[in-house]
């Protein structure tokens, strides 16, 4: 498992703030209020790296985390109904420029509890339009029963219409997940580093 030094770098607001790394950056997407600031904490093994609030849609930047063998990027939460129709159109321009410049992979957070929501499908098709490598993550597991869990991620999976292996559960309550998700991150930096080598 890779060594992780994780500290927080800066934010952007717009295209121009966005970092310029020679580190693969993996990028954190969900709707607000899904869990991505507990889940970016739960990776980083420190409660307080990234700011959690019970108020959804406080993510309106583009946050960046320096992990050491990568570069983590938290992503402003969409589908945020108090948002006026214009910050929303603005947040999916800052998104599209974003995936522009190219994602080594992306953690795509899902509440394990709810059927996904329109722009959760949407976000899933956006990742398989453009090819980007994704994980699916299935937030918040601590709040159902374990038995229900495993059943819970293969319907997830199918409403999604992803492969089931392609999702993990976690829980900031717990760590469950943790080294599941790390493993993935893993194997994104070494993709990223295989191919420059080509």
């Amino acid at each position: 498992m890779m060594s992780l030094t994780p500290e927080f770098v800066t934010s952007a607001a717009n295209e121009k703030g966005f970092l310029h790394t020679d580190k693969p950056v993996i990028a954190v997407s969900g709707k607000s209020n899904v869990g991505k600031s507990s889940f970016i904490n739960l990776l980083a093994n420190r409660a307080k790296l990234a700011r959690t609030s019970n108020t959804p849609g406080r993510t309106r930047l583009v946050n960046y985390f320096d992990f050491g063998p990568f570069v983590l990027a938290d992503l402003p939460g969409y589908g945020f109904a108090q948002a006026s129709k214009a910050e929303r159109a603005k947040w999916g321009k800052l998104m599209e420029r974003f995936f522009e410049k190219g994602a080594a992979h992306v953690f795509s957070l899902f509440d394990i509890r709810h059927a996904p929501t329109k722009e959760d499908l949407q976000m899933v098709r956006y990742l398989y339009y453009y090819a980007i490598p994704f994980t699916a993550v299935a937030t918040k597991s601590d709040k159902i029963g374990k038995t229900r869990i495993k059943p819970r991620l293969t319907e997830l999976a199918a409403e999604l219409g992803i492969a089931p292996g392609n999702i993990v559960a976690v829980s900031a309550e717990d760590g469950r997940g943790r080294d599941e998700a790390l493993a993935r991150a893993e194997q994104a930096v070494k993709l990223f580093y295989d191919k420059d080598a080509d």
